[in-house]
């Protein structure tokens, strides 16, 4: 095995990682925590408690993956050859590429307007938190499906 195969490899399986901790943290959250700490505490303070406390723990990580998904997302720009640069839709490739890419970056951006705007929760600021939170998990799974797309086009099929 190559020196570069290696660090395609480890640049690869970190890629992974992250993207399973930001968003499959994220799809767990809404599609099985969420439910199961309503159902067992009611809907209360008790919830919005421990929904804090857990947002604040998965906070760290969800940074420490979005970082991490953008350096190892540079690194693994130049994996097929179809890739021109970022944000461009010549080939399909690319085009696939450019819509994960703007998907991530409005993953951040909702996530960041949820932590920023969590200082003072009313009622309304808490259902839009929640629709973000869904609008979100709703974006990891196309950012999954747009990676999938990804994949199969970064080199053809039978090669």
């Amino acid at each position: 095995m190559t020196p570069q195969t290696i660090v395609f490899a480890l640049v690869s399986f970190f890629h992974d990682l992250f993207t399973a901790i930001w968003m499959g943290g994220l799809l767990v959250t809404v599609l099985a925590y969420l439910p199961a700490v309503k159902n067992a505490l009611g809907a209360g303070p008790q919830v919005k408690k421990v929904m804090m406390e857990f947002q604040k723990r998965q906070s760290v990580w969800v940074y420490v993956s979005m970082a991490g998904l953008i350096l190892t997302g540079l690194l693994m720009t130049n994996r097929s050859p179809q890739f021109e640069s970022l944000f461009r839709f010549g080939n399909p490739y690319s085009v696939a590429l450019s819509i994960k890419h703007i998907l991530v970056i409005a993953m951040i951006g909702v996530s960041l307007y949820r932590v920023l705007g969590r200082s003072t929760m009313t009622p309304e600021k808490e259902r839009l938190n929640m629709k973000l939170l869904l609008i979100n998990a709703a974006l990891a799974v196309l950012v999954l499906l747009t990676s999938g797309f990804t994949a199969a086009l970064a080199r053809p099929l039978g090669v």
